[in-house]
């Protein structure tokens, strides 16, 4: 270093040392001339900015993320490869079948002079698609569709074999269940398969049919109370039963006590005493007979939780949407009934379930409660709207807010649902209704759904008021929020005999009932 360099260096500390001692002076004290504590902190951290401290967190975060990638594409590479090495040798089990299938059978239907080298040629050119059969197809664990390749037809003489060769059309397997029920109580056998196409079989198309195996021994009678005409009525069907067919009687407990009281006769009329007696109504019963109206239908419905024998429902009501048959031609009937195969509707209900919120494990009743018509969730007494969530299986499907929902069966679509905008339904095609009640919405229109689907309609923790829930117009539950009530069919329908078909009766019913489509003819008058 020159002389001057050095005294220019001595120059530059004199002049730092002069400036620190001249502020110490201004700020009133005196330190040494060197940095402090607090200044070496303030120094380390001015060139990190806020952003820079937080990006190394970030840098970890992402860091990790490319690791969670890195692994699930190592899986999703590893699952990938062995799809494509499960294809492969599938092919090549395929094209080894059917090398050994030409070898071993000498008469080939469409080319029977073709010699065993060009088979082996022909085998070694086939190409089987199962990698784009993988994409579309059914994976086949589920039963639904098992595809099975045919082997190709072998070319005509004239044919060159480097030409692009048409199989048969592969074949598959349906087999029908809900959620891969093993039980088979889902079960349906509605669909046939033929030369590869599908066809609908003899399912809705024909008409159900009972016809005794062995004559009906014992009737249970249900009736309409406070009716002195029903009440003659079962009077004198009881006496003509008894006579004319030797049947055994069942009837309800009150009915017991108003013809005992009447007459002594009736000594042979049998009845239960408690619930558990009832319950078994089911293993004694052949044939129930109603008279009422439709709600007569329902109340001899609510008996049976199980199976319901045939239902024989005779008109004495304002509507007669279940009862075709008329009272004065009772014998007739009945004598049609007891000893002729005749027609029936299989109606079917819904179960439910009520879940509360402080037990979502629980259900609150060990029995489901059965309906026959429908199950109505509605705002009671409140000022606010019903405020509902709704799901379908697994899948959301709305929020329901308005005076509230009804969950119908195909039976009761023409009774609270049809009242409420919902669609008239054949009470045989199996569905259920799903109908709001004055929703808040102009485009919340009704719906159909299928059969096997379960419903669950639950209060939110913030609704502002509560829900309150009736079963066939009865039976009224509240539900505070976070309260649920699940909903799917029944495995028992109802059978219903019919005076003509299930169609006759239902069109006849909507007409004389409802008036449907009743209007004054257009006037024939007109240009010539």
């Amino acid at each position: 270093m020159s002389a001057d360099e050095a005294a220019l260096k001595a120059c530059d500390q004199r002049t730092n040392l002069s400036v620190a001692a001249s502020y110490q002076a201004e700020n009133g004290f005196v330190t040494t001339v060197g940095p402090t504590e607090s200044e070496k902190a303030t120094y380390a951290f001015l060139p990190r900015t806020p952003t820079e401290s937080t990006d190394a967190h970030l840098v970890e975060f992402a860091e990790a993320m490319r690791t969670v990638a890195k692994a699930l594409r190592q899986v999703a590479e590893g699952k990938a490869s062995a799809q494509a090495e499960a294809a492969e040798w599938k092919r090549k089990y395929e094209l080894e079948k059917a090398v050994n299938t030409h070898k071993h059978h000498s008469v080939i239907k469409g080319c029977s002079n073709c010699v065993k080298d060009k088979l082996e040629h022909l085998a070694s050119k086939l190409t089987l698609e199962t990698a784009s059969a993988d994409q579309t197809g059914c994976c086949g664990n589920h039963g639904i569709c098992s595809r099975q390749i045919l082997q190709d037809q072998c070319p005509e003489p004239n044919r060159k074999l480097d030409d692009t060769i048409v199989g048969k059309k592969a074949p598959f397997r349906l087999s029908w269940g809900c959620n891969e029920d093993k039980n088979g109580q889902h079960k349906h056998d509605f669909v046939s398969f033929e030369k590869g196409d599908i066809t609908t079989a003899e399912r809705s198309n024909k008409q159900i049919l009972l016809k005794w195996e062995s004559r009906p021994q014992t009737v249970l009678f249900v009736t309409k109370p406070n009716s002195n005409a029903v009440h003659a009525l079962c009077s004198e069907m009881v006496r003509w039963l008894k006579e004319h067919h030797n049947m055994n009687i069942f009837v309800e407990p009150r009915v017991s006590n108003e013809l005992l009281t009447e007459d002594s006769y009736f000594n042979f009329i049998q009845t239960w005493d408690n619930d558990q007696e009832m319950k078994t109504l089911h293993t004694k019963i052949d044939l129930i007979v109603t008279l009422g109206g439709d709600g007569t239908v329902l109340w001899a419905a609510s008996l049976f939780r199980g199976p319901v024998p045939p239902v024989v429902a005779f008109s004495l009501g304002s509507l007669g949407f279940m009862t075709p048959f008329s009272s004065e031609k009772y014998r007739e009937c009945l004598d049609n009934v007891l000893k002729r195969p005749f027609t029936i509707t299989l109606r079917s209900r819904l179960q439910c379930h009520v879940i509360r919120d402080a037990a979502k494990d629980e259900i609150e009743t060990e029995e489901p409660i059965i309906v026959l018509n429908e199950v109505t969730i509605d705002r009671g007494m409140s000022s606010y709207l019903t405020y509902l969530e709704c799901y379908c299986d697994s899948s959301f499907v709305t929020c329901v807010q308005g005076d509230g929902l009804i969950i119908s069966t195909t039976s009761g679509s023409t009774a609270y649902s049809l009242a409420a905008g919902g669609s008239m339904v054949h009470p045989q095609v199996p569905g259920i209704l799903f109908t709001p009640i004055c929703p808040h919405s102009l485009s919340f229109r009704p719906l159909i759904l299928p059969e096997y689907v379960t419903l669950r309609v639950q209060v939110p923790l913030n609704s502002r008021g509560q829900a309150w829930a009736s079963f066939d117009g009865k039976g009224r539950i509240q539900l505070g929020p976070g309260d649920a009530l699940i909903c799917s069919v029944s495995p028992w329908p109802v059978p219903t005999a019919c005076l003509m078909d299930s169609t006759t009766d239902f069109l006849r019913s909507i007409h004389e009932g409802l008036h449907w489509n009743l209007r004054k003819s257009q006037a024939l008058d007109g240009p010539a």
